[in-house]
């Protein structure tokens, strides 16, 4: 029996905290960390119209306090907007497999999904769930998402089964753990990933039995890694497949694109927005990453967020697989043979961007290192 199923359709735009962009906040904070994460959900929010949020716990410190201090910043806001119904509260977790120094850093995002429940109950005066679901990066397998959906299923949930020396059970000491269930959202970053998406989430459907999912498609990574035009053609790929999988599964894939505002990152800006969904437009969900929140006019990026919200996507084209990885060998290989000739200039040239946001680095990917 499939379970989880969403009540309603995922948000149109994700609100990220890529440290990309060149101008600060409204605010003023020159370098954005702490409790400048928290003001910046309720801006993207409540200024710009955005349905979803990304609290990243990958690469840098967290607050894991956010959804009460979500509520308590905009308590007149969430009252009108319920937190995780009418706008979203997605983590992103750092891969154990991928990240070892974090591993524990992903164990302790999760113990914190229960805690908001318990926050947002008390504020709502019902049973509401602010996270309900986790993204999870430089997914590679099946079994690293049936893990996650296992650990925060048996682990977390099922600590409240456990009994105490003196025979007291957990759960009737501390209360319940709510949501039940975790939704795991893989994030695809690499070609080999991307073009066998249905040999990672077959199996995860097989294993979960989803109401739905949610497919996380990177856009600047593979640019980084394999140039402009792969980068491109990987999106396009990534969203056939998806939609391919729909089909053979029966059940709804939404899927996500993570793209930037430079063209070299998908060029998702908001003077581009409509010739970015000319190319784009097949996607359910577009990240609106730092840049196009801050280095426009707020107006500008309002309109641009509420054109995002109110598209609906288009049938994906068709895609030659075998064509694909032909060019994209081709391609891919002259571009690391030219950028590797550029790295120490970029690296150079990197040392006078001011940082906009206090986290560390991404890892695993060639283009980085």
């Amino acid at each position: 029996m499939c379970r989880g199923k969403p009540p309603v359709q995922p948000p149109r735009t994700m609100s990220t905290q890529h440290p990309d962009n060149a101008s600060p906040p409204p605010w003023g904070s020159e370098l954005i960390a702490g409790e400048d994460e928290v003001r910046e959900v309720v801006y993207a929010f409540e200024e710009l119209g955005v349905g979803e949020q990304m609290w990243d716990w990958e690469g840098k410190d967290v607050d894991p306090h956010v959804v009460r201090k979500l509520l308590e910043h905009a308590p007149e806001f969430f009252e009108r907007h319920v937190l995780g119904e009418d706008v979203r509260l997605t983590y992103r977790l750092p891969n154990p497999d991928e990240e070892a120094g974090e591993r524990k850093v992903f164990a302790e995002a999760l113990e914190t999904i229960p805690l908001g429940a318990d926050v947002a109950e008390k504020f709502y005066g019902r049973p509401v769930a602010p996270v309900f679901e986790a993204i999870l990066p430089l997914t590679r397998s099946a079994a690293q998402l049936v893990r996650v959906h296992s650990y925060y299923r048996r682990v977390v949930v099922g600590k409240a089964d456990a009994t105490l020396s003196d025979g007291t059970r957990v759960g009737d000491w501390i209360g319940g753990f709510r949501p039940q269930r975790l939704e795991v959202i893989p994030l695809l970053e690499d070609a080999e990933s991307i073009l066998g998406l249905e040999h990672i989430l077959e199996p995860y459907v097989e294993a979960v039995r989803p109401g739905y999912l949610r497919v996380f498609i990177a856009r600047s990574d593979p640019a980084l890694n394999y140039g402009l035009i792969p980068a491109t053609l990987l999106a396009a790929a990534g969203l056939w497949k998806a939609g391919l999988l729909s089909e053979r599964r029966g059940i709804p894939v939404y899927t996500i694109i993570g793209a930037g505002p430079p063209p070299f990152r998908g060029h998702l800006a908001p003077p581009n927005v409509e010739r970015f969904l000319e190319t784009y437009g097949g996607y359910h969900t577009f990240t609106v990453q730092s840049a196009f929140k801050y280095d426009y006019p707020a107006a500008e990026a309002r309109r641009a967020v509420a054109t995002l919200e109110g598209g609906k996507p288009r049938s994906p084209r068709p895609v030659d697989e075998q064509l694909l990885r032909r060019v994209l060998g081709r391609l891919s290989a002259a571009y690391r043979a030219r950028v590797s000739g550029l790295a120490g200039l970029a690296l150079r040239a990197a040392e006078a961007v001011p940082r906009r946001r206090a986290r560390r680095l991404h890892v695993g990917l060639f283009g980085y290192s």
